[in-house]
């Protein structure tokens, strides 16, 4: 469906886009990951002309989109995009919003758009909502309308930029949800998104990007489980885990614990072992007796669903799971652990405990 060649794209001196080209089939899923700043929006916005391209061709069911012949407003309806902030006209009834584009742009009559509109409703679960204002609605509620909103435009392939950046972890996974239906319904979409765990399951390719350009594609499982490229394989590993430097006994153990429950909340991780992490953090580090070079890294792993956490602290081997001054700390860790190991490499004393689940 949709064919792009050589795509570019500057601001200024600044190049966005270098290059990009990719085959996108019917019914086909992809989600675009990668680090902040390396035009994964950009290559969406380019692909219904919310930006323009530098260069390249973009071709949508083999019509192109870049040609000054083209019918480019009919392509366009072709594809829905659903935004970060929703974008909804907050002085309109969310039934008005649903209708308002198919009785003026596909020329519908109000009482066909209106029926249209009910059953999309009930399909993103917010039939109720159909007479309420916007600002009357929680943010994932909103999504959900923005979501509905496209597809009563009946497009055939959906753009989605960030859709849960904007909202409370609570509210992710209702938006998520009708996201998994429209896949399993066959729409084609392209998702830019920083859930790890959605795109791993629902999508049917992964690209990854990097520097503008889309450094490494493949399956779901081979991107996140065999990454063949270096980069692709050090952020898989960073958004996997979280890494906390220390290097004074002044410490800031609340920024800390902050860090953890964010890195909890984005792995969905119950917000009780989240506490069992955080104590573990603390009587870890109050184990320790030289704060000039202390790691502590949490690694999560979707595939058997475990925790490690791992403190790394540079000094002359010294065990702190054998000194009589930490009896009642190591106490604890064993009740909260489902294993602790100690070993010393490169000059660190580490410590190695599997968090209960």
């Amino acid at each position: 469906m949709i064919r792009v060649e050589h795509l570019s794209k500057k601001f200024g001196d600044l190049e966005v886009l270098k290059d990009v080209s990719v085959h996108i089939k019917k019914g086909e899923v992809i989600s675009v990951i990668g680090p902040s700043g390396t035009g994964k929006s950009t290559f969406l916005r380019c692909l219904n002309l919310l930006e323009t391209p530098t260069g390249g061709k973009i071709l949508i069911d083999g019509e192109p989109l870049l040609d000054k012949r083209t019918d480019v407003p009919r392509i366009r309806r072709k594809m829905g995009m659903v935004f970060q902030s929703f974008n909804l006209y907050a002085h309109l009834t969310v039934l008005e919003n649903l209708t308002l584009g198919p009785v003026i742009l596909l020329k519908k009559k109000q009482a066909e758009a209106d029926r249209k509109a009910v059953e999309l409703l009930k399909m993103v679960g917010l039939a109720e909502k159909a007479y309420n204002f916007p600002d009357e609605l929680s943010g994932g509620q909103q999504q959900r309308i923005a979501i509905a909103r496209c597809l009563a435009m009946e497009p055939e392939i959906l753009l989605f930029d960030e859709p849960t950046s904007a909202l409370d972890p609570t509210m992710v996974s209702e938006v998520l949800a009708v996201i998994r239906r429209l896949a399993r319904e066959g729409m084609t979409m392209m998702i830019v998104t920083h859930e790890m765990e959605f795109a791993r399951n629902t999508s049917t390719r992964i690209f990854y990007m990097d520097e503008g350009v889309i450094y490494e594609e493949g399956t779901p499982q081979q991107v996140f489980d065999h990454p063949r490229r270096d980069k692709t394989r050090a952020f898989i590993q960073r958004i996997r885990s979280l890494q906390y430097a220390i290097n004074s006994p002044l410490y800031d153990l609340y920024r800390l614990q902050g860090e953890m429950v964010l890195f909890c909340e984005k792995h969905v991780i119950s917000s009780k072992v989240c506490n069992r992490l955080q104590i573990m953090a603390e009587e870890v580090l109050q184990m320790q007796t030289d704060f000039t070079d202390i790691l502590l890294e949490l690694s999560y792993s979707e595939k058997d669903d475990s925790l490690i956490m791992q403190c790394a602290a540079a000094g002359a081997p010294l065990n702190p799971l054998e000194q009589e001054d930490n009896e009642m700390r190591v106490t604890m860790l064993q009740a909260l652990c489902e294993s602790m190991e100690y070993s010393n490499s490169d000059g660190k004393n580490r410590l190695l405990l599997r968090v209960r689940r």
